[in-house]
């Protein structure tokens, strides 16, 4: 798995791309650095808000459009109405729990090989494959039926 570059190597690149460092944003890099959870901008914004109060949605949502912009993160929609945001830029594909809303990584082979029909002419540049139903904590163990 390719994560987000470290918070020094975000802070370089940022700098490299013209682009204003600061504290709020250096935050967010280091929020962001390892994590898997897939979070939207709003999770990011309470995180971040509560080491730093003064923080700005606005600045989270223009960071982390920076970030999608330069290749570093990627925006994801499945499902739930928020975009959430994922520092594993590998080709891969997703599994969301339709109960809990908890969003993993997982690896499949022979994607690319997936051809479509009836698309007309249709240029197909990326395939991505979202898995939804029930992650263990929210499928219901098979010695209790009744849940």
């Amino acid at each position: 798995m390719r994560s987000v570059r470290t918070p020094a190597e975000l802070t370089t690149a940022f700098r490299t791309a013209g682009l204003k460092v600061t504290p709020q944003r250096q935050l967010l890099f280091r929020l962001l650095h390892d994590n898997r959870a897939h979070p939207t901008a709003d999770a990011l914004f309470a995180t971040a808000s509560v080491d730093m109060p003064g923080i700005s949605l606005r600045t989270v949502y223009q960071t982390l459009n920076d970030l999608v912009a330069m290749g570093e993160l990627q925006a994801l929609s499945v499902g739930g109405g928020s975009t959430r945001f994922d520092p594993n830029t590998d080709d891969h594909h997703h599994l969301v729990c339709s109960s809990c809303g908890v969003v993993r990584d997982v690896y499949l082979d022979g994607v690319g090989g997936l051809r479509p029909q009836g698309i007309d002419g249709f240029d197909v540049t990326a395939t991505s494959v979202v898995f939804h139903g029930r992650c263990t904590s929210c499928h219901p163990s098979s010695s209790n039926p009744t849940k």
